[in-house]
């Protein structure tokens, strides 16, 4: 066997080269990561692969060569490495490198794991305790193993453990607090693309999701994800199977592999596997969304491992598409062609995208996602929120360009409930924040805009919606002009994805906000400041000190009444916001003590939509959501 890991130097030119040739599940590659060094630096030069090369075995050496795709130019794209016993040489872009065999592993990967006290990280479990594929060998895997038979090593560092804190505490945390946990995390990380990854084991996410990636559109790309003890714990067979496949899952997006479904949006775009995707038997696939068949059928063919396509990013991908801390998730650049329709389409689905006349310049542009059925009942699953990225929003700017808009954080659901649409519930709907994701601001300025929808149905039907046209007014007084200034910086849009935030990193954008609501309180726009800091001051703000020690910051209930009374007054923001807003001022008021008030603010919103001649089916919702409100609050009182 020569495959391998390799490492060279010529000069000031180091490579680090792999071999893929033999050994298990060979790919049949050879790629490299080029360096310069100059004193005492060493700086990234470029990547390369070649995808088919030749493999001549004579005597006791073995040549393998091909032409390779480099990331820079060349004028040589011919790569060969000789391996006999004891030596072996590289040529690579004219350059003669001798190699050292270095590590049976293509990559190495250093994980840094802390758990919040009360839960139990995962540790191995064994394959052979379910039924599974024939041919599949039973074995007992970890996270470090799965990785490994894949050629990846992974090095655990010293696990931390952070204590609770106070005893009752909320343990749920929601995407503000884990946002800020990543920065404190990451300040101790240097601001380069580095093999180094963060994995924290929460308890619970305020929406149950299992697990989630919340490293975005900064200088830290794809270094941290987290998973939630109490949606996966358990010690039964099934338990500790779902535990891998969660963990695996999710550090899968730290090494910028996408959701099976969601290859096609890759730059450049890869094919989909079977069923549109949803019928790839890989680790980055949603069990329940396995087609044909769903979890059982899933689990009876998985043989835990990653897909042929997967392997060969995982080994070969270019440094800069793999490292952590280096291109965005998914791609380098978020640039994409527009959603097109389907050819045929009998899905009997339609998805709606809507949005208000025009956006005034700055104001957080909030969309309204419809999913509703065109003539026999549907049954499909009720993920229609793009956070959970079942549904993409594409974006075609004033210039022309079209971008997909991606979520500061992606929420990893394995469990999707079924909802069935018929004359009784005619159709779903969403509210989406979209005017901020992880590339930045995406309507920085004023023109017309069109966005467009894709859901990804249960059968794996992409149902695209008609293009919906925003229109974002240019400012006309110098007031205009000056709160557009102070919403559209950076941490302002990154408050908005996470409806406010304690963490200090975001101090600049609440500064901001603070500055709308005390010096341009009259303006229209200001209720969304308003909201933002209410709904931050309405909650508890778990934070993780440097010191691996858990606080929790009590809700500030007085602000949150003032800010949130100014914007349910004001009834200014659409309606599944102000929706949330009013339960949320319900919520702080009985807290308060006030249960009388909290009662009224519920009746209040019931009278509010009423006025607004809602859909009834949609007005029934609402009337038992404040009841069941009320009922919630009283308990809790």
């Amino acid at each position: 066997m020569i495959s391998g890991l390799y490492r060279g130097q010529d000069g000031d030119s180091q490579v680090e080269l792999r071999v893929d040739v033999d050994g298990n599940r060979p790919t049949g590659r050879v790629s490299g990561d080029l360096f310069t060094t100059g004193g005492a630096t060493t700086s990234f030069a470029g990547s390369f692969v070649v995808a088919a090369p030749t493999v001549v075995p004579e005597g006791g050496r073995t040549t393998v060569e091909g032409q390779g795709v480099f990331t820079f130019t060349v004028a040589d794209r011919r790569v060969s490495v000789t391996i006999s016993d004891g030596s072996a040489v590289a040529t690579v872009a004219g350059r003669h490198y001798p190699l050292v065999y270095a590590s049976p592993y293509f990559r190495s990967v250093l994980l840094e794991q802390d758990s919040v006290a009360g839960t139990v990280p995962f540790v191995s479990y064994d394959t052979g305790r379910l039924p599974g594929p024939a041919g599949s060998a039973p074995r007992t895997l970890g996270v470090a193993q799965a990785y490994a038979e894949a050629g990846i090593e992974i090095r655990a560092a010293e696990p931390g453990v952070v204590p609770a804190g106070a005893s009752g505490a909320d343990l749920a945390w929601d995407d503000a607090e884990l946002h800020h946990a990543m920065t404190q995390q990451f300040s101790v990380f240097s601001d380069a693309p580095a093999w180094r990854m963060w994995l924290l084991v929460a308890s619970k996410h305020v929406g149950g999701y299992r697990g989630i990636m919340f490293d975005y559109n900064d200088s830290c790309q794809r270094q941290g994800a987290a998973v939630f003890y109490d949606a996966i714990s358990g010690e039964s067979p099934q338990a500790q199977r779902a535990q891998l496949r969660t963990y695996v899952h999710e550090l899968g997006h730290a090494f910028n592999l996408l959701h099976s479904w969601q290859k096609n949006l890759a730059i450049p775009p890869q094919p989909l596997g079977p069923s549109g995707g949803l019928g790839d038997l890989s680790w980055m696939n949603y069990v329940q969304n396995y087609r044909p068949g769903g979890e059982p059928a899933y689990w009876a063919a998985f043989p835990f491992q990653f897909t042929d396509s997967e392997l060969v990013h995982l080994r070969h991908g270019f440094y800069r598409d793999v490292a952590m801390g280096a291109n965005a998730f998914g791609t380098g650049a978020a640039e994409i062609a527009p959603f097109e329709q389907p050819v045929e389409d009998h899905s009997g689905l339609r998805l709606e995208v809507r949005a208000k006349d025009s956006f005034g310049y700055g104001e957080p542009v909030v969309v309204e996602l419809k999913l509703g059925h065109t003539g026999e009942p549907r049954t499909t699953h009720n993920h229609l929120h793009p956070d959970t990225e079942f549904t993409q929003i594409s974006i075609t700017q004033p210039s022309g360009r079209t971008v997909l808009y991606r979520p500061m954080m992606r929420h990893c659901v394995d469990d999707s409930p079924d909802i069935t649409l018929d004359r009784h519930n005619p159709a779903m709907y969403r509210s989406a924040y979209i005017g901020h994701g992880r590339d930045g601001h995406y309507f920085q300025q004023p023109g017309q805009y069109g966005v467009r929808g894709q859901y990804v149905a249960a059968d794996g039907s992409r149902i695209v919606s008609p293009v919906c046209v925003v229109r974002v007014r240019h400012p006309i007084t110098a007031a205009d002009e000056q709160v557009a200034e102070l919403m559209l910086g950076e941490e302002q849009g990154k408050l908005f994805s996470l409806l406010g935030s304690d963490s200090p990193g975001l101090r600049a954008g609440n500064e901001a906000l603070d500055e709308v609501i005390e010096r341009h309180g009259g303006h229209p726009l200001a209720v969304y400041a308003r909201m933002v800091k209410g709904l931050n001051a309405e909650r508890e703000f778990k934070s993780i000190t440097p010191g691996k020690r858990l606080v929790i910051r009590p809700p500030r209930t007085k602000e949150s009444i003032q800010q949130l009374g100014a914007v349910a007054r004001a009834a200014t923001v659409d309606n599944i916001t102000l929706n949330m807003v009013m339960r949320h001022l319900a919520r702080a008021e009985a807290r308060q003590g006030d249960l009388v008030r909290a009662h009224a603010v519920m009746d209040a919103m019931v009278t509010t939509f009423e006025a607004r001649r809602i859909n009834p089916i949609v007005m029934r919702r609402i009337r038992r959501q404040a009841e069941l409100t009320k009922e919630a609050l009283s308990a809790e009182s």
